[in-house]
């Protein structure tokens, strides 16, 4: 199995990749996916009947500080909102005591949301890519510098190995997970290798809780869906419904909120799902009242217990985004051959979706270069 190029990774980088080098008149490439399905840490799921889609990943984007994101956005047809933020905030600021509503404020700048949630960008970028150039169930597990190229070995769910002979790699995952995953020979560059794992991984220690409602209540009572608390399990809540007015947000379906789980990644383990799931539900209704019992479709996603996100060390967690490690080797047998392209890469947005497009425009304007000499 032969090309010029591999993209190792099917989320956002790996296909903004595959369809920069398309855009450029290079279809001699392909994309080795580990998952069943592309996205990496783009995720939605669907509630009920009306089909409405809510972000299990990452939900904004900032086209005011992120242009080049917001250019795809539109390149690509999708419409986008804005976050609600209307409405005053519930604060709970410790055990027994009542919450409290405060003025909110609206963020700045104002953060933006995809219709159909963050798949959608993942939805149109797939299907813009010749088909035959992406593969799913390709868990890279090693790969080669050769003298004539690079072997890329992939092993799918039977175990059975594929070996692809590439020129080039765009490594379009977390640097933490490639160096960790991933076997090379010859070795990547000591101080490279360690600056790969020390880099965190973006959301892989976090957790969101979801709950979905027949209409957007709170709404009604002037309250944003958005608050904190110091109690948890829930740190911070966000209205999750998929418009941005009250019309629709009250949709039957497509009403719903949101929280990031405030409590360490070892500890969910040992909570379980059922419990913290029976917990979230208690705490919207302790901050929101009683209508927040009224929950159609409730779900955890657990980013820490994906086995294709985190690593052992990604369990804990990162209160920052943090300076974006090289992504390449400067001399050796991987200079000019190996480039990372994932948003961890990223010298201006790291661990954003807007990361990933930058971290990737970079890594090919280098690799159009390289071969060009």
């Amino acid at each position: 199995m032969n090309a010029r190029i591999a993209i190792i990774g099917g989320g956002l980088a790996g296909l903004f990749a595959a369809w920069s080098l398309q855009e450029r008149g290079c279809d001699d490439f392909v994309l080795l996916e580990a998952d069943a399905q592309f996205g990496g840490r783009i995720e939605t799921v669907s509630a009920q009947a009306s089909g409405a889609r809510f972000d299990l990943g990452p939900t904004w984007f900032w086209p005011a500080i992120q242009p080049e994101l917001d250019r795809l956005v539109h390149e690509l047809g999708l419409e986008r909102f804005a976050q609600h933020e209307r409405g005053d905030t519930v604060i709970e600021r410790s055990p027994g005591s009542p919450p409290a509503r405060v003025r909110g404020y609206a963020g700045a700048p104002a953060a933006m949301r995809l219709a159909g949630g963050m798949s959608a960008l993942i939805d149109a970028l797939r299907l813009r890519i010749a088909p035959q150039r992406l593969y799913r169930d390709q868990r890279v597990t090693r790969i080669d510098a050769l003298a004539d190229g690079i072997d890329i070995h992939a092993q799918d769910a039977q175990q059975r190995v594929t070996t692809w002979h590439v020129a080039r790699v765009l490594l379009a995952l977390p640097p933490r997970l490639a160096a960790t995953s991933i076997e090379f020979r010859h070795a990547l560059p000591d101080a490279l290798a360690e600056a790969w794992r020390a880099t965190p991984t973006w959301m892989a220690p976090h957790a969101k809780y979801l709950a979905v409602y027949p209409r957007a209540f709170w709404r009604k009572h002037g309250l944003s869906g958005e608050a904190r608390s110091a109690c948890g399990p829930l740190a911070e809540v966000h209205d999750a419904s998929t418009r941005d007015g009250e019309v629709d947000g009250d949709a039957d379906g497509e009403a719903a909120l949101f929280g990031f789980i405030g409590i360490p990644a070892d500890v969910r383990a040992q909570i379980g799902e059922a419990a913290l799931l029976a917990a979230c539900h208690a705490q919207l209704v302790r901050l929101f009242g009683k209508e927040a019992a009224d929950v159609r479709f409730e779900t955890i996603k657990d980013w820490a217990a994906a086995s294709l996100t985190a690593t052992t060390t990604d369990r804990l967690a990162t209160p920052h985004h943090w300076s974006a490690p090289d992504n390449a080797a400067a001399s050796g047998a991987w200079h000019g051959r190996l480039i990372g392209s994932g948003s961890e890469w990223s010298l201006r947005y790291p661990g954003y979706l807007a990361g990933a497009i930058d971290a990737t425009q970079t890594a090919i304007d280098a690799l159009f270069t390289e071969t060009s000499r």
